[in-house]
């Protein structure tokens, strides 16, 4: 099933000045090189076929035939797109326009074979007329091949026009080895052009595939956190509830009995209440234990899965609770900024200690263009060009004492520098 080209990051305006290109994702690059390589396509057949024959022909003959072969051109490259975008399921298969290029075609060959084999002209015209029959047959047979799918459809095509190139000709009293060379030139040239044309949307929609699968796993990801923070919560608040709910309905057989236990047993209520509430604000603001190593460990495995290679540099062991709990949200956050952005080829995690500070670095490539076709710029502690995911992180370190730091470095690699000081009773951790 092939991914709609309309979703996601690839259905995206490109239109405005200046990032035309870079808010471009990267299926939609390779869609826009596509396509255009078919235009160009075009070209090629009007410089290959129409324009040499003014250097063979007089120009009155020329003009019409070069005229000929523009024609087919701009209908070949009409077809190649309508096909492409029915590979990519934007619309129906454009039958019509697959039939009218092969009729057209069948047309101009047939014209040619005529041309050369009974015409009046010289030999200059015959070659003309024969470069004619095979040129336009093998640019028609490899662009009608975008408008098939499956492998037997599209040697079907080329098949036909090979067969049709060498039974065409036997009519009209060319010698069968003579019509063997013309077909065997016709299946080279239209069979090359046919398989660029096949290899060339496999290609596109298997990048649109990788591109589906990279966001899936992405989503998978955030799906997979917000099942630990699920648990976490159901770990603070299941147990209280339930004794709040034991001491509660204890308080009221005691009250009914005119016990004054019944005030004891609802100050204890109170009391687990209040801590339930410490619990899940802790749950919330990430401020419950977590181990650092658990993390990386974490990350790398996720970027593995994700076809992205993890170097993780360093060791956490020995630092305080606090701390890393603070840069295991670092590493989440960075590791989900690197699956859902950009097309990070690698990313190098690195964990140090000295001069009483923790370093967390956290550095890819493949950074994308902005919105408005800018790169991203440094982030500032002021939150600016940030989101909200720097947003929180930052309000988590400040509260250890730590910094963030954030922004592109050279050409296309982003980096992430969490700085964390250490108590003094940890000063001499390595």
């Amino acid at each position: 099933m092939r991914a709609p080209g309309g979703s996601g990051a690839a259905g995206r305006d490109t239109g405005g000045s200046g990032g035309w290109w870079g808010r471009k994702s990267t299926p939609g690059k390779v869609e826009t090189y596509t396509r255009w390589s078919f235009h160009f396509f075009a070209v090629i057949e009007v410089a290959a076929i129409g324009l040499p024959l003014f250097a063979q022909v007089g120009v009155g003959t020329a003009t019409w035939m070069a005229a000929v072969v523009t024609v087919h051109a701009l209908i070949c490259s009409a077809t190649a797109s309508r096909a492409l975008d029915w590979t990519r399921d934007r619309r129906a298969q454009p039958l019509r326009l697959l039939w009218f290029l092969g009729s057209v075609t069948v047309l101009i060959a047939v014209a040619a074979l005529v041309l050369r084999e009974r015409g009046p002209g010289d030999d200059q015209v015959r070659a003309a007329a024969s470069t004619l029959f095979v040129g336009v047959l093998s640019f028609g047979a490899g662009t009608l091949t975008l408008g098939v799918r499956g492998r037997r459809q599209v040697l079907a095509v080329v098949t036909g026009a090979v067969g049709g190139a060498m039974v065409a000709q036997l009519p009209l009293g060319v010698a069968a080895p003579a019509a063997l060379g013309t077909g065997l030139a016709v299946l080279f040239a239209g069979g090359g052009l046919a398989f660029t044309a096949a290899f060339s949307v496999w290609l596109l929609d298997a990048v649109y595939e990788l591109d589906e699968a990279r966001e899936t796993r992405a989503r998978l990801a955030v799906a997979e956190e917000r099942l630990r923070f699920g648990r976490d919560l159901h770990d603070v608040m299941g147990r209280n509830l339930s004794v709040i709910a034991l001491k509660s309905e204890l308080a009221v057989q005691l009250a009914r009995r005119g016990r004054t236990e019944a005030v004891e047993q609802m100050i204890e209520v109170q009391r687990i209440a209040r801590e339930s509430q410490r619990e899940v604000r802790d749950v919330v603001r990430g401020y419950r234990e977590a181990d650092l190593r658990l993390e990386l460990a974490g990350a790398q495995g996720v970027l593995a899965a994700a076809g992205i290679e993890c170097e993780v540099t360093g060791d956490a062991a020995g630092l305080p609770v606090e701390v890393q709990s603070a840069l295991g949200w670092v590493v989440r956050e960075a590791t989900t900024n690197v699956l859902r952005h950009g097309d990070a080829g690698r990313c190098v995690v690195g964990v140090r200690v000295a001069e009483g500070r923790v370093v967390l670095t956290v550095e890819n490539d493949g950074v994308k263009m902005g919105d408005g076709g800018e790169r991203p710029g440094p982030v500032g502690l002021t939150g600016e060009n940030g989101g909200s995911g720097l947003v929180g992180l930052r309000e988590r370190l400040t509260a250890v004492g730590g910094e963030l730091e954030a922004g592109t470095v050279g050409e296309d690699r982003f980096r992430v520098v969490a700085t964390v000081p250490l108590p003094d009773v940890t000063g001499a951790v390595a």
